[in-house]
C-alpha cells in the first residue's frame, strides 16, 4: 500500500472511528508499527490530526472568542441549555461553569422557586442580574479572558470552601479513551476541583465536541455524573459512551 493510500485510509477511519490506534492499525494492514506512526507524525506535522500516545485523534476545532462562539450551534445549546434547568430543584447550589452552553442554561434556569448560583463566570453573573429568585456568588480570582471565568489560587480556594449540589461543567472535547479535555491547563485545574467539590457532575456537550481532544485533561468521562447530548445522534457515534459508567441523557 503507497504512502499515500496509508494516510487517506488513516484520514477516514479517524472520521468513522474518531481516534486511530497506531499497534492495531499496523496488525491490520500487516505493516510495522514504526510505519504507521511515521504516518501519523507527518500528517500531525500537516495539520491533518492530533498525536497522542500510541496513535492520533482529531483536530480539535480552534477556540474562537467568547463572543464569536455564541453564535455557534444556538439551537443545540438552547435544548441542552433547557434540559440542564429542568434538573434544578427548590433550595440547591448550582455550579455554572463558564461557556455559551452554559449561559443559555442561565437564561432557562427555574422563576417559581429560590435557589442558589455559584459561577466564577462573570458573563454568567451578568445573565442572572435580572432573575427574581437565583441568589447569585461570583467566585473571584484571575479571568482567563478567552472563556471569561476566573482561574488561580484565589479561585481555587474560595471553590473548595463549598459543596454543590450540581455543577454543569464546560468543556471544549470529549473523547471515550482521552475524557473531558479544555484548552488550558489552569483552567482545567479549576473545573476538575469545582466537580470534587460538587455532589453530581453534569457536562452538556454539543455534537462538534465529541470524539476530539484537547491538550488538558480535566476528568475521565465515567468521573462525570452524567452527560448531555443533542438528540438524533447516530447510534454508532453514541456506543462507545455508552459502554462508560456514565448516564446519558439526549434532548
Amino acid at each position: 500500500m503507497l504512502t499515500s493510500q496509508r494516510k487517506a485510509l488513516i484520514a477516514r477511519r479517524l472520521g468513522r472511528d474518531g481516534e486511530i490506534v497506531a499497534k492495531a492499525l499496523a496488525a491490520e494492514l500487516d505493516l510495522s508499527e514504526d510505519t504507521i506512526r511515521r504516518d501519523l507524525r507527518e500528517m500531525a506535522a500537516d495539520g491533518l490530526l492530533k498525536r497522542v500516545h500510541g496513535g492520533a485523534l482529531p483536530l480539535s476545532p480552534p477556540l474562537p472568542d467568547f463572543s464569536a462562539r455564541q453564535a455557534v450551534a444556538t439551537d443545540e445549546k438552547t435544548a441542552l441549555g433547557a434540559r440542564a434547568a429542568a434538573m434544578v430543584e427548590p433550595g440547591q447550589v448550582v455550579f455554572l461553569d463558564g461557556g455559551t452552553t452554559t449561559a443559555a442554561l442561565a437564561r432557562l434556569l427555574p422563576r417559581t422557586f429560590a435557589f442558589t448560583v455559584v459561577t466564577h463566570s462573570p458573563t454568567i453573573a451578568c445573565e442572572l442580574e435580572r432573575h427574581p429568585t437565583a441568589e447569585v456568588v461570583l467566585v473571584g480570582g484571575r479571568l482567563y479572558k478567552h472563556s471569561m471565568v476566573s482561574t488561580g489560587a484565589l479561585a481555587l480556594e474560595t471553590i473548595r470552601g463549598l459543596k454543590a449540589d450540581l455543577y454543569f461543567m464546560g468543556v471544549t472535547a470529549a473523547h471515550p479513551t482521552h475524557g473531558l479535555t479544555t484548552g488550558d491547563m489552569e483552567e482545567a485545574a479549576t473545573k476538575r476541583t469545582i466537580a470534587e467539590n460538587a455532589a453530581a457532575t453534569w457536562v452538556p456537550l454539543t455534537r462538534e465536541k465529541l470524539g476530539r481532544a484537547s491538550p488538558w485533561k480535566i476528568l475521565p468521562l465515567a468521573a462525570a455524573t452524567g452527560l448531555l447530548l443533542p438528540p438524533g445522534l447516530p447510534p454508532d457515534t453514541l456506543a462507545p459512551y455508552r459502554e462508560l459508567d456514565v448516564e446519558i441523557v439526549e434532548g
